[in-house]
């Protein structure tokens, strides 16, 4: 059986809830913008390949709309103009709530149980990634690149976050920050300006989350330490030798610089050093770190060196840990971004730009349709049975949508069951006569 609240029944209700309370402007119209919102989480969840296929079944065929009903609870399908129209109107910020509702549900629900890292805290992976680009195609919020040519380059960007652990192959993704051009607006938005709203946004929604941010080198500077400092959120923020030149003297010259050396059951030879309370950078005298390097070599000669600044005092009994949660930091790219992109998920296909919001709205329901999944990975046995069965995401992502193309489906479990154990003789064959 499903778990009440982590599994798709359960999950897809607590979004819906969160969607009937998204402001609209048109109501009282018939079509009901949760039931838009809840059909462009269903195209994505089901991995539609565009929008016109999802449209033509959703519309064209009595099971899909059936199916629709059942599973997402929709009552009424938007035609692909209408969903477009509808969504592009809708304020990004308004689907936090849908975020925080499944986040919430993860931790009452104990799923975030074994997931924090060190000390009780839970790594907060950020960084950003690009989702849509055209020469021609462009809304009031595209950013816009102009080249020597005289040519131009619209693109959208977010700056994405996610809980992370350097063992485990989940990632909860946290609603993403928009970082575009508002329309009219001068100047390109940037990452900087986008990280400073996201880590605002995520303290006043999650106040008591022990947090411990992991971030590349464009984080390690005094404006965003003390923002993090006042946010009350740990760090481990990527620092290299040509950012950073104070810093390397430091700890190449300090006599309190300490060196640990271990070798791997590789061969691998590992060698820490790492020095507590320097001066980040002569700019800021009065705001000390610590610093942490490590540094790989192989059997084979090949070495591999990495750095980083923290505010958690290192010692030699939490060096590795730190180590550690820093090159955790490449989940959110390989688990988060590459899945989206590359795993059925069509996170840089474009389904529909817009003139305001649905570039971005689409975006994030993707992430939406993400998240949802990596909870029923770690909560929900029956959708790990159905994984397993299939062997690739993109394997069950195809068996889904079949049945749910093929059958009438009463439920998720019934779903499941189908693809994990074989038994459609509990689907319901459609009657066309």
């Amino acid at each position: 059986m499903f778990r009440r609240t982590l599994s798709a029944p359960g999950l897809l209700r607590l979004v819906r809830g969160r969607f009937e309370r998204v402001d609209d402007p048109v109501s009282g119209r018939g079509l009901t913008l949760a039931d838009c919102l809840m059909s462009a989480l269903a195209m994505f969840g089901l991995k539609y390949p565009s929008l016109l296929s999802f449209e033509r079944d959703a519309r064209g065929a009595g099971r899909v709309r059936s199916n629709l009903r059942s599973l997402y609870g929709v009552g009424r399908a938007p035609s692909d103009t209408a969903m477009r129209e509808r969504l592009d109107r809708v304020d990004p910020s308004e689907l936090r709530g849908a975020f925080k509702a499944v986040l919430s549900a993860l931790q009452r629900g104990k799923g975030l149980d074994g997931f924090a890292w060190l000390d009780g805290h839970y790594l907060l992976s950020v960084d950003g990634t690009g989702h849509f680009s055209s020469k021609s195609v462009h809304c009031g919020n595209c950013c816009v690149k102009e080249h020597k040519d005289g040519t131009k380059t619209y693109y959208h960007q977010m700056l994405g976050a996610a809980l992370v652990h350097p063992d485990l192959r989940e990632v909860f993704a946290l609603p993403p920050e928009p970082i575009m051009r508002s329309d009219g607006a001068a100047k390109n938005d940037c990452e900087r300006n986008a990280a400073k709203r996201l880590l605002r946004d995520v303290r006043r929604e999650h106040p008591h989350l022990r947090l411990m941010v992991v971030e590349d080198g464009l984080a390690s500077n005094g404006p965003h330490i003390r923002l993090l400092q006042e946010l009350d959120m740990r760090f481990v923020l990527g620092a290299k030798p040509g950012d950073h030149a104070d810093l390397f003297e430091t700890a190449d010259a300090s006599p309190m610089t300490r060196t640990l050396t271990t070798k791997g059951a590789d061969g691998t030879r590992h060698r820490c050093r790492f020095i507590n309370g320097v001066p980040l950078n002569d700019a800021n005298r009065g705001l000390e770190v610590n610093f942490l390097e490590w540094t790989g070599t192989k059997p084979n000669g090949d070495v591999r060196r990495f750095s980083w600044v923290t505010d958690i005092d290192i010692d030699e009994s939490n060096a590795e840990s730190l180590m550690r949660a820093g090159r955790a930091r490449w989940r959110i790219e390989n688990e988060t971004f590459n899945a989206l992109k590359n795993q059925g998920y069509g996170f840089e296909h474009n389904y529909g730009h817009g003139e305001r919001h649905l570039a971005t709205v689409f975006a994030s329901l993707t992430m939406l349709a993400f998240l949802i999944d990596q909870v029923q990975q770690r909560c929900c046995a029956l959708f790990r049975a159905a994984r397993d069965r299939a062997g690739r995401p993109k394997y069950l992502w195809a068996r889904l949508r079949g049945l749910f193309l093929e059958f009438i489906v009463p439920d998720w479990e019934t779903l499941y069951r189908a693809i994990a154990f074989g038994h459609r003789t509990e689907l319901v064959p459609f009657d066309t006569s």
